[in-house]
């Protein structure tokens, strides 16, 4: 991840270090806006290829898409590896502010809880009101929703969310450092734009299932967080094997059992089918659960980032 050209201790605390600050910034600011957001700078780049792809008979979608997405992926890692390596050889006072605001942009949790807590703020309103907020966090048709299906949604979407805003860039951020987290959040953010059955199944074909692949052990290490004490893998295998996907259904099982509430999208999924719909106070207690969840994340990717970037410096060769 990072070499020992600062000096053997420097390069072993930078990652982690760069990774508190860039937890703090999150936690502290949220998302910038569009127009200073690198992630919705690399949507606009993204959007004109998808659209291209989408337009192409089915095969040639699909390879159409491929090449877009492997190119996209490509410059993206290309760009993390540079900004990576000129950052190790800066001074450490440059380089650990400049790293995290780099790694900022892969995580989001701030922004996913603060949309979360909103719904249950504008149920109290009214249930028009929750409806529409929880529009701005799914993409279903909410206009049918009762008050308890809003609830339900906005569970779902905060637990299948944790992995994708919180735990799969702290995970490949551990293993590969920025160009580990910068790429998770390109795959990610290509997906939730081209992963769609319908018109666009084919062109997004390829980039759904690198999603699918990069997410796999990231969202089982989601549900565990947000069920750490006495973990039943087995009814949690069996609640997510009720989804179509084949992750995110392991942080909303875990949610739906830890809570003991049903999480049902309709004609899709029941999870938990014997418990009761989620009640005014079971959004509270998820956006609890989820904020425990995210500071054991943080703790484990920060220990993990040390040992990982402590190894790598202690290797033959990588001495200073």
């Amino acid at each position: 991840m990072f070499d020992a050209s600062p000096g053997p201790l420097v390069a072993a605390a930078l990652p982690a270090a760069a990774l508190a600050l860039a937890w703090a910034v999150d936690a502290r600011l949220g998302e910038p806006r569009n127009a200073w957001h690198p992630v919705a700078w690399f949507g606009r780049l993204a959007a004109p290829l998808g659209h291209a792809a989408r337009a192409l008979p089915p095969r040639w979608a699909l390879r159409a898409g491929a090449l877009a997405w492997a190119l996209l992926l490509a410059l993206v890692i290309a760009l993390a590896i540079g900004l990576q390596a000129l950052l190790v050889k800066a001074p450490w006072w440059l380089a650990l502010p400049l790293l995290a605001l780099a790694l900022k942009p892969a995580l989001a949790w701030r922004m996913l809880r603060d949309e979360v807590a909103a719904v249950e703020a504008a149920l109290a309103r009214s249930l028009d009101e929750g409806r529409a907020q929880l529009a701005r966090l799914c993409s279903r048709d909410v206009r049918q929703l009762d008050e308890a299906g809003v609830r339900e949604t906005a569970i779902e979407t905060l637990a299948e969310n944790f992995n994708d805003s919180l735990v799969a860039p702290l995970f490949w951020f551990v293993v590969a450092g920025l160009p580990g987290a910068w790429a998770w959040r390109a795959v990610n953010t290509l997906d939730a734009m081209w992963g769609y059955r319908g018109a666009w199944e084919w062109a997004g074909k390829c980039v759904a299932r690198a999603d699918d692949l990069l997410a796999w052990l990231p969202a089982r290490l989601a549900a565990w967080l947000l069920w750490p004490a006495r973990t039943d893998w087995r009814a949690l295998g069996r609640e997510a094997a009720r989804t179509p996907s084949p992750n995110g259904g392991w942080p909303m099982a875990a949610m739906a059992l830890r809570l003991g509430v049903r999480l049902d999208k309709p004609g899709v999924y029941t999870l938990n089918a014997g418990a009761q719909a989620p009640r005014s106070r079971a959004l509270a207690q998820a956006l609890t659960l989820g904020e425990d969840a995210a500071r054991r994340a943080i703790g484990l990717a920060l220990l993990a980032t040390l040992l990982v970037t402590a190894a790598r410096v202690a290797l033959p060769g990588d001495g200073a």
